[in-house]
């Protein structure tokens, strides 16, 4: 049986694009990163789901951040009203962004980040229920059905953005938590942009993938990622991977 969902509002996030007027440094950081800069030329348009995938330092988690920040959302983590915050350590990169809404979208939405996700629940235990006592995957996965619906079970209509929740997630979560992902999806006001290294989760149905390497962006085929081909050459023969790393 469906479950039921709030009717009757768009997408919270057609485009993300450089900010009119906005200036930066072409050869500084982060804004040297080539799909920075190819998203400060071009901009990105945003579907219903988008995941973002490549290797690390390739601009993912900082694009990622840098579209919470502009909407309005904590960049540690959280909703639009939370406001812990440990230390500043994020980009100058939302300075530079503008966001083009969708009509009648949703002003709602949450970040869950791998790499602050201790600090959002003590944030959020100060306030409501605590997390720690789960595993990390168990809170995650807990945090992720608690703040993506309503008092009366409904789902949330929002942008939700995930930055490599894989880490918290065995390969069994994993499946777990794609599947609470899709059960989002069914309600056209949920907007999810993820950024992951997880071929499972990078497997979204219906998501547009866009892959970051050191030629910008580009939608790639999930069955064409190099991290779904090395990773199927590395589970067919674990030893010739390892023979080349000795």
């Amino acid at each position: 049986m469906a479950k039921p969902t709030i009717a009757g509002v768009g997408r919270p996030v057609r485009r993300v694009e450089a900010r009119t007027g906005a200036q930066w440094h072409r050869k500084a950081w982060p804004y040297r990163i080539p799909a920075v800069s190819a998203l400060l030329a071009d901009g990105l348009d945003l579907g219903q789901a988008t995941v973002l995938v490549g290797e690390n330092g390739s601009g993912k988690s900082t694009i990622l951040e840098a579209i919470a920040e502009v909407y309005g959302l904590n960049p540690e983590g959280g909703s639009t009203g939370a406001r812990f915050s440990t230390a500043r350590t994020e980009s100058p990169l939302a300075e530079c962004l503008q966001l083009v809404r969708g009509a009648g979208g949703s002003r709602g939405g949450y970040f869950l980040r791998a790499e602050t996700m201790h600090g959002l629940f003590t944030y959020l235990a100060s306030s409501g229920p605590s997390f720690h006592h789960l595993s990390h995957g168990e809170s995650f996965r807990a945090v992720l059905e608690d703040k993506t619906r309503d008092g009366r079970g409904r789902i949330r209509p929002g942008l939700y953005l995930l930055d490599e929740p894989e880490s918290a997630l065995s390969f069994t979560s994993s499946l777990h938590a794609l599947a609470i992902l899709v059960d989002l999806l069914a309600d056209p006001g949920v907007q999810i942009v993820m950024a992951t290294h997880s071929p499972v989760l990078s497997s979204l149905p219906g998501a547009t993938i866009v892959q970051l390497d050191g030629d910008g962006l580009s939608r790639c085929p999930w069955e064409d990622l190099d991290l779904v081909v090395n990773e199927r050459y590395f589970l067919a023969d674990p030893g010739r991977f390892l023979r080349h790393l000795r």
